[in-house]
């Protein structure tokens, strides 16, 4: 079972790690030692934990769709030529890019600063891990 050291748990959840601190030391994470006496967490209690309190932004776009990949952000950069765009979002820490007609994004009024949803919807989802292990 991976173990996360209280650095390594604090950016994989957006956080500083004095707020990892924190919450061991609230006792809402829990913290072992490992051989070296650091702090770690266990990684299945750390998902189970993230999961329990991820509080996503609220879609503020008020539409239903099938999509469940919803991801409310800011636009922070766009570049365009005549015919396509490429737009930028920061949602929840995390970069998103979007190609998408000039044309969309003249009618969407996306600039940097606005408030946008990035919605994915795709049947191909890469998973990768760390040490190119197959």
């Amino acid at each position: 079972m991976p173990h996360y050291r209280i650095k390594e748990a604090a950016d994989l959840l957006g956080v500083s790690d004095d707020t990892v601190r924190r919450w061991v030391d609230a006792g809402d994470l829990d913290a072992t030692l490992d051989g070296s006496g650091r702090k770690v967490l266990d990684g299945a209690q750390l998902a189970a934990w993230a999961v329990r309190t991820a509080q996503a932004a609220p879609d503020p776009s008020g539409v239903a769709r099938s999509a469940r990949n919803r991801f409310v952000g800011i636009v922070t950069h766009v570049v365009s030529d005549t015919v396509m765009s490429q737009v930028e979002m920061l949602c929840g820490g995390q970069r998103v890019v979007s190609l998408m007609s000039t044309e969309a994004v003249r009618e969407l009024g996306l600039e940097p600063g606005s408030l946008a949803v990035a919605v994915v919807k795709a049947t191909t989802v890469i998973v990768e891990t760390p040490g190119g292990l197959a």
